[in-house]
Formats: C-alpha cells, structure tokens, sequence
C-alpha cells in the first residue's frame, strides 16, 4: 500500500491506553523480581496480579498521576498550545473521573468511552538512574473495540499518534490504520516497549509497512525490530516509514526526514525518573513538524522536553 508524502498540519488525535500512573521509587530489584517482571520491560498483568502488587506496596511513596504513552504525547502537545484530542476508555470511578479532568485542564478535547470495568493502572518501578519497569493492569483500556471508532472524531484531526502498545489488540490497532487512512489522517506511532516488539515483530512489521508515516523507537525498540543500532537501525526503519526517529537517551537522537539526516544533540539533565521522557520528546517532534520548524529546531525542541521530563516524577510537565 503506498504511503503519500507527509502534509504537515496542526490538528492532532491520540488514542490509547488511557491509564493512570502509580510511581514507586525502589532501591533494587528485589521488589519487581518477586513478581516476574522484567528490568526496563513492561508486562501486562491480570486485576489480581495488580492488587497484589499494591498490597505489597502499602508503605512504600507513591507518586500517582495519570498517564499512558499516548495521552502524555497528546498532553505534551496541549501545553506547547497545539490543537489536540485523545481517545480512550475510562472506568467510572475516581481514577476516571481523575483522567479525564486533568486532560481538559490541559486543553485536550477529551472523545472518552465509559465502561463500567476499572479504569487501567501502570505501576511503574523506578529503579536507581531513573529506569523504569512498567506492571500495567489495562482495565477498561483493554475493553476498547473496532466498533467503538467514530469516523466523524477521526475526520477532525490531520495526523492521529497511536501509542505502540495497541498492538496486543490487532483488530483494534488495524481498524485505526484503516479508518485513518480513510479520512486522510497521517500516522504516528511510537514503538512503546522492546519486548513487545519481540513479541509481535511479524505484525509490527506489517503496520510499518502498510500504515505508518511517522515512527518513534528508542534504540533497545529499534534493536528488537531492526537487529542494529544508531544509525544503522535509523536507515532501516526510514525504508518503513518517511519520518523515522532513534532515541539514544543521554546520547541524543537521530531523525531521518524525508532522507535527511539529522544528529540530534542532547540536553543535559539530572535524571530522576524517565517515566514519559521518550513521550514527551514526541510531542515536540510533532510539534515541531507540525509548525514548519526546521527539523534542527525540532528535534532542538524535542531534546529540551524530554531532559525536562526526567528531572521529576511522572510525565506531567509544565511549559
């Protein structure tokens, strides 16, 4: 399926995991070994799974704020002043209620679906040097169907960034391809996690391919897929997709745009917690693509955000 070349606009649509985020900071690993989770992964656990995570976290500090990959692009965008949407699935209960009030407090034209199941938590370990290991109960996420797409939301915006982890729902993220391409939107995608695209490479593969216009990956995400890192992992991912981006965390980044290459320096900053880093620099590339900045100032302002990010817990900056 060929691809059109990128026409840049304003309007911008997430949709995904809409979850709240419960931030622990931990002092080794013992604590997510006792429950099977993998150091920097993210694992998808059942309700009884999560509550006895959190009985086991009674004592610890907990930072709780809310979250999901795409909404904290999506709420990134909203404080840079761009015009922006989300949509997701939501529990009527406090944590709901929660979700949805920060988000229009930010600007966001919130298209969220009640359901009467929980809303969704990531538990979120972070380990020394601001690592983090995601335990995600979805919730009412998990419960986001085909049919619950509106055609008239999606004909609203003029690029949709869908958050990676959809992929373990492939009706669901295939129906998003397919009803974006239909009212001419442009895809984002970002990779989410290493170890789904091991999980999933076959289909990962396929979306690229046939779908996305614009792909973020942090080098482990870009090392599962391509089997190569840096710039070498960035030329094979630009055969998928005309805006493809490398993470290299305190190493920078690299773009590729349209077959030009840019070596995106870093922002020094003190890490604490890279919770949201690596979506919160999406938010600024879009930006940035979306206002006609050169891609130095874009890729600029999208290093500036994410070093903004992990100077504090959770996702959640003011600019």
């Amino acid at each position: 399926m060929p691809k059109k070349i990128i026409n840049f606009m304003k309007k911008i649509l997430g949709i995904g995991n809409a979850l709240v985020d419960v931030l622990v900071e931990i002092k080794d690993e013992a604590l997510f070994n006792k429950f099977g989770l993998k150091k920097g992964g993210m694992e998808m656990i059942s309700a009884d799974l999560k509550n006895e995570i959190h009985r086991e976290l009674h004592g610890y500090r907990q930072t709780v704020v809310s979250g999901g990959s795409a909404s904290n692009t999506i709420y990134g965008l909203a404080q840079l002043g761009a015009q922006v949407g989300y949509i997701g699935k939501i529990g009527e209960d406090e944590m709901g209620n929660f979700f949805r009030k920060d988000m229009e407090k930010a600007g966001v034209v919130t298209h969220l679906i009640p359901s009467k199941i929980d809303t969704g938590i990531a538990t979120t370990f972070i380990s020394k040097g601001g690592e983090r290991t995601f335990a995600t109960y979805l919730g009412a996420a998990a419960t986001q169907s085909p049919d619950e797409l509106k055609e008239h939301i999606f004909s609203m915006y003029d690029i949709i960034h869908v958050e990676g982890y959809l992929i373990f729902n492939k009706d669901l993220i295939l129906n998003i391809c397919k009803l974006a391409k239909k009212c001419g939107l442009q895809i984002s995608m970002d990779m989410a996690s290493y170890n789904l695209v091991e999980a999933m490479h076959p289909f990962v593969d396929e979306l690229l391919r046939d779908y996305v216009n614009i792909i973020f990956a942090n080098e482990d995400e870009a090392f599962a897929f391509t089997g190569k890192k840096g710039m070498e992992a960035l030329e094979v991912l630009s055969t998928y997709c005309p805006v493809s981006v490398v993470k290299l965390g305190a190493e920078g980044s690299l773009a590729q745009v349209h077959g030009e290459t840019t070596i995106i320096q870093p922002v020094k900053a003190h890490c604490k917690d890279t919770t949201g880093a690596g979506d919160i620099y999406a938010a600024g590339f879009l930006y940035g693509l979306s206002n006609n900045l050169t891609i130095a100032e874009t890729g600029a302002l999208a290093s500036k955000l994410g070093a903004k990010c992990v100077e504090k817990l959770g996702a959640r900056i003011v600019i």
